[in-house]
């Protein structure tokens, strides 16, 4: 298909995804261009930087999404080869189905590399969750940030502090968009369908009555390389969370990595299986309904803590910074890092009810993603005739 336009045809936009937090924001998405009025024609291309069942199919299931129209196999690797593997293989696609835009989301290698290819071959660009910062130039996703936001042409922000990053980096006013934040959009398209936290553990052959507990359980997810490949802050954090797992049952999903890395350091035995309840990585709808019955988020990621805000269950996390500071500062996140009194403190605060209530930020209304593809039309439809 092609968007007409002023007795103008240009192709579609491709839409881009690459690993597990991609899909939750452009599921919203290729819903809200196809309903827009008219529907705006879209391609969805999964470069596959995510590639296993647990880590990405699933989610496809879970979020409605439609199956990818092209992937390109690209898989793991270190930070280089994965990048410039993404754009070898994303170019030839490009130049088959010349889209009259690309859009990317998030901060992860495919958005950078197909973002790089694009803006090279003379496509426009929007970026959507633009001008996140957490100003720790040793995070991966901080460069991708930072150089996507600089050569995209449209920039989709989630909160109003980005703007402001991006005018300080020198980004014009006129490229940037407060829509806000697709991923709540997510949330709240799929809070119903949420698995609640009983059936999921059946689903693993554990007694849900575990998590009868008179306070409740935590959730905790542990994945970014800074806390979990040096074996003495991963020996830390899960020395640290067993002294909170004395007072509240913990729901450990295991990333792939961090399983890995406490078997390679030997650090198993910080793991009291009768205090922690430990499963693989989760579907969407799964961790949805584990965090929703929560009593607290204990993470390293920068998703949960939006999703935590939104749905007011208070988080921990674990890291010394966020580029998501609006969750700190209007809704129920608290930056602890991974130190351990300040981590077992904040645990005593919330289990004695003294825990963030916060609020929702503005524009996480569930209408992200109209605003979205409202704006592409608008911005698109000149750039037809200019062609």
């Amino acid at each position: 298909m092609t968007l007409q336009s002023a007795d103008k045809a240009f192709g579609p936009v491709m839409c881009i995804v690459g690993a597990r937090p991609n899909f939750m924001k452009m599921a919203p998405i290729l819903r809200a261009l196809a309903s827009h009025v008219p529907p705006l024609p879209a391609l969805l291309v999964h470069t596959g930087q995510h590639y296993d069942q647990d880590m990405s199919g699933r989610l496809f299931t879970d979020l409605g999404l439609p199956v990818p129209d092209i992937n390109l196999d690209v898989g793991s690797g270190s930070h280089a080869v994965q990048t410039a593997e993404v754009m070898r293989r994303f170019e030839p696609v490009l130049d088959a189905h010349r889209p009259s835009c690309v859009v990317v989301v998030g901060d992860v290698n495919s958005t950078l590399a197909c973002t790089l290819v694009a803006v090279k071959k003379g496509v426009p660009v929007a970026h959507v969750e633009a001008g996140l910062r957490s100003y720790d130039r040793q995070m991966p996703e901080e460069i991708n940030r930072v150089v996507t936001d600089q050569i995209a042409d449209r920039l989709y922000t989630t909160e109003r502090s980005a703007e402001g990053n991006l005018l300080s980096e020198g980004v014009p006013a006129e490229r940037v968009i407060f829509c806000g934040n697709v991923m709540i959009d997510s949330l709240m398209a799929n809070l119903k369908h949420a698995r609640s936290a009983a059936d999921t553990l059946r689903a693993h052959d554990i007694d849900p009555a575990v998590l009868d507990h008179p306070k409740g359980y935590g959730v905790v997810t542990l994945h970014r390389p800074s806390n979990v490949d040096d074996p003495e802050t991963l020996r830390l954090l899960l020395g640290t969370l067993g002294q909170v797992a004395h007072d509240l049952p913990l729901v450990f999903a295991l990333h792939p990595r961090t399983r890995s890395n406490i078997d390679k350091f030997e650090l198993g035995n910080l793991i009291d299986p009768k205090r922690f309840v430990l499963l693989p990585p989760q579907g969407y709808l799964e961790m949805l309904g584990l965090m929703s019955a929560a009593t607290l988020v204990l993470t390293d990621s920068g998703g949960l803590q939006e999703e935590t805000t939104a749905l007011g269950v208070p988080c921990l996390t674990l890291r010394a910074n966020t580029e998501r500071p609006i969750t700190i500062e209007q809704g129920t996140n608290t930056l602890v890092g991974t130190d351990s009194q300040a981590i077992l403190r904040a645990v005593a605060e919330i289990l004695n009810g003294q825990g963030k209530r916060g609020r929702v930020p503005e524009l996480w209304d569930g209408h992200a993603a109209d605003r979205i593809a409202s704006d592409l039309w608008r911005w698109l439809s000149p750039l037809a005739v200019s062609r």
